[in-house]
């Protein structure tokens, strides 16, 4: 198992330690309870240290039994999703606790101060500690997996659980005890590191999770020795290469000094993931046997045209709150359908189209007011940019499926955060403006002044450009690129047995999901007509991919529910929120939604509708011809779903 979330369960837990040191009080991290618990008065280091990991082995058991648990037989999307959900829950309950931001007032230094001089450079003394202190805790836990009853039974059951249990060993003890063995350690790490660093917030600390995984990866997920000194490794170059780029004067000026130490666990992770990955699964992968059932789309100017009436109804007579709402909801959709191509029809579980989405804004931008390129070439060119970049992302991930493949775009999303959003000689994201778009001499801007603001006439551009990706997925559906693509995500070795090629299969989905996530990111730059970093931040990856899959991540529907359910977008707006911002009591909601239907039900909502639309079907055909026939749902499993979504039948094609 993968966890995403390992990283901001330790940050929250860390906020608590300092929050404890300060006040003495223990914050609670769930909504709906009372968020505080009088511990006492005058709390010591010791007191809050003790009660912030007895927290964290609470929550690691928790977790476990309520969440991973239940997912352990699901799919690698199911296990990922449910850890980003997790990770947008702990992230908005530490902005709402906490009130965000770190805070260094309440940052107390727990380790030694002091320096050393290594050929004539100071390093300070808690950096000796640290990494002493990550040599011992590694040497006892080869010690405890490799010698004691307990780690020989950890590892039986991780190869086999049925064979652990017919030696007596029960797999979900030994997985409660591993949690909260994980889960202290983390925030443990989290406290000292933040100590040293005094550098606290809910998403940067959270991400902290990165250049773990990818130590741990060239460790091979097994060894403690080698993921120690990955990591000590890893720590050391970033160190020297953040103080090598501020001296050296042949680096590029375009590249930010601190980019290239960011952006270093993410070439650690594709090198590690290359050698160690195989173009297709060998014999010993497990298949997955429950993957999102994928509706063959039908008629789809009927179903269609419907909400693309009201949307156009309401961009033209509503005020302009609800105006901005619609165009945000609309935004949102496009560049959810660019997830449903990729992880929804190719099963290529990726977290980067937020970062596909800025970077085409941020060429847009610079072609329009640096070029002088005029819309709509400088956007069109830009997509074609953002479709490189995707196929590039994608070459690298050719080789892995699954959970590597989300550890490697995520460490793709903080790369390309770190190199491009961030560079000051590229312009960078923040206050880059984009000229007023004009087509054939009209202004389909979107702003405007008074009552007038937010133009119904950028919202109807929106929507044609919306309509128009609708209409090319469905048909790119039901098309034999398509059906090769539904091959690939059921079975790879049975597709490439059938002439399928993969890897071109997997690089023609980054390649269409980056252009769709590319025009959406130009639209979302001319909707606010100023980028922000803030707007194309990994969290919101992570939000999109978690709000796709609560919708459908396999289905065209499950695009449009997740606009809906966009912050700022049309729920938003219902919900009494304000139109085009972001809420984190949604975030956090949304988060448990999303664990919950990651174990219920994995075909989100639209898989719902679809059922109860087919249910009743059958139900009515029955009453008519008078034979009682039981209603069941349709099918999904690698055999009989991919059956139906080759043949597009809406009933379940026999295994």
């Amino acid at each position: 198992m993968v966890n995403f979330a390992h990283g901001a369960v330790g940050m929250y837990v860390a906020y608590v330690f300092f929050e404890m040191r300060r006040s003495g009080d223990l914050l609670l991290p769930f909504l709906g309870l009372p968020d505080r618990i009088r511990i006492v008065d005058a709390p010591t280091v010791f007191t809050a240290f003790t009660v912030s990991l007895l927290l964290a082995a609470f929550l690691g058991a928790l977790i476990h039994l309520a969440v991973f648990r239940p997912l352990r037989t699901s799919p690698a999307l199911a296990r990922v999703v449910a850890s980003l959900g997790l990770l947008l829950y702990f992230e908005a309950v530490a902005t709402i606790r906490f009130k965000a931001g770190g805070r260094r007032d309440v940052i107390g230094s727990l380790l030694p101060a002091g320096s050393v001089e290594i050929a004539g450079v100071s390093v300070p003394t808690n950096r000796f500690i640290l990494a002493g202190i990550a040599v011992a805790v590694a040497l006892g836990l080869w010690a405890v997996f490799r010698f004691t009853r307990f780690g020989l039974a950890t590892r039986a059951a991780a190869e086999n659980e049925k064979g652990a249990l017919f030696l007596g060993y029960s797999p979900d003890r030994i997985g409660v005890v591993n949690w909260i063995a994980a889960t202290v350690l983390g925030a443990a790490s989290v406290i000292l590191i933040v100590s040293v660093t005094k550098q606290l917030d809910p998403l940067g600390t959270s991400l902290l999770v990165v250049p773990a995984l990818a130590a741990a990866l060239l460790g091979g997920l097994s060894s403690f020795g080698w993921t120690t000194a990955a990591g000590l490794a890893i720590g050391m170059v970033q160190s020297a290469v953040l103080n090598f780029s501020v001296r050296a004067d042949w680096i590029p000026s375009w590249i930010p000094s601190g980019g290239i130490q960011q952006a270093l666990p993410f070439l650690v992770i594709i090198v590690a993931l290359s050698i160690r990955g195989n173009t297709l699964p060998d014999r010993s992968a497990i298949t997955e046997s429950r993957l999102p059932f994928s509706p063959c789309p039908r008629h789809v100017a009927l179903a269609v045209a419907p909400p693309a009436v009201l949307a156009a109804v309401g961009l033209l007579v509503l005020d302009s709150q609800w105006r901005l709402a619609i165009v945000v909801s609309m935004i949102s959709a496009l560049i959810a359908l660019s997830s449903v191509v990729l992880t929804g029809y190719v099963g290529q579980i990726s977290l980067a189209q937020y970062a596909f989405a800025g970077l085409a804004g941020l060429t847009t931008a610079k072609l329009a007011t640096d070029v002088g390129i005029p819309f709509p070439w400088a956007p069109l060119i830009a997509v074609a940019i953002t479709a490189g970049a995707g196929m590039l992302v994608g070459t690298s991930a050719v080789r892995v499926r699954g959970m590597t493949l989300a550890v490697a775009t995520v460490g793709a999303a903080v790369a390309i955060q770190a190199l491009v959003f961030q560079s000051e000689a590229l312009g960078g994201l923040e206050g880059r403006r984009i000229p007023r778009p004009r087509l054939f001499g009209i202004d389909v801007g979107f702003s405007a002044t008074g009552s007038d603001n937010f133009r119904p006439a950028f919202g109807i551009a929106v929507l044609v450009v919306l309509v128009v990706t609708f209409a090319m997925v469905s048909n790119l559906r039901r098309s034999a690129t398509g059906l090769r693509w539904l091959a690939v995500r059921a079975n790879e070795r049975a597709a490439a047995s059938a002439g399928v090629h993969v890897a071109a299969a997997k690089l023609a989905a980054f390649a269409v999901s980056s252009v769709i996530a590319g025009v959406g990111g130009v639209l979302l730059g001319y909707q606010s007509e100023a980028l922000s970093a803030d707007s194309f931040t990994v969290f919101a990856a992570l939000a999109l991919l978690a709000l796709t899959y609560l919708g459908g991540v396999a289905s065209l529907r499950g695009a449009t529910i997740a606009g809906i359910l966009a912050s700022g977008g049309v729920l938003t707006h219902l919900s009494g929120g304000a139109s085009g911002r972001s809420s984190d009591t949604q975030f956090a909601i949304s988060g448990l939604s999303l664990i919950v239907m990651a174990i219920v039900y994995p075909d989100g909502i639209s898989g719902a509708i679809n059922r109860a639309r087919i249910s009743i079907s059958r139900f009515l055909s029955a009453r008519r011809a008078g034979v009682p026939v039981p209603v069941e749902p349709p099918a999904s499993g690698t055999l009989a779903g991919a059956g139906n979504l080759v043949t597009g039948a809406d009933r379940p094609s026999a295994p």
